[in-house]
């Protein structure tokens, strides 16, 4: 498994800073989905609900990208 840099505008960032930024993006609609289905009312504690599904899915990219470049 190997992560290399991200060229952006000549600018090196670390491979994680892209998917941090996909897996919030895909959290906006979970989130607002959630919202209107009435379930961010329902959990205990809202805000660590959607902390934890951003963390399940950050993990998901990392494992998905991480397998593809074996």
């Amino acid at each position: 498994m190997r992560f290399i840099e991200v060229n952006l505008f000549g600018v090196y960032v670390s491979p994680i800073a892209p998917m941090l930024l996909v897996a919030w993006l895909m959290l906006l609609p979970l989130r607002r989905f959630a919202d209107r289905l009435g379930l961010l009312g329902s959990v205990w504690h809202p805000s660590l609900f959607v902390f934890g599904v951003y963390v399940i899915l950050l993990s998901a990219i990392v494992m998905l990208v991480g397998a593809v470049t074996i």
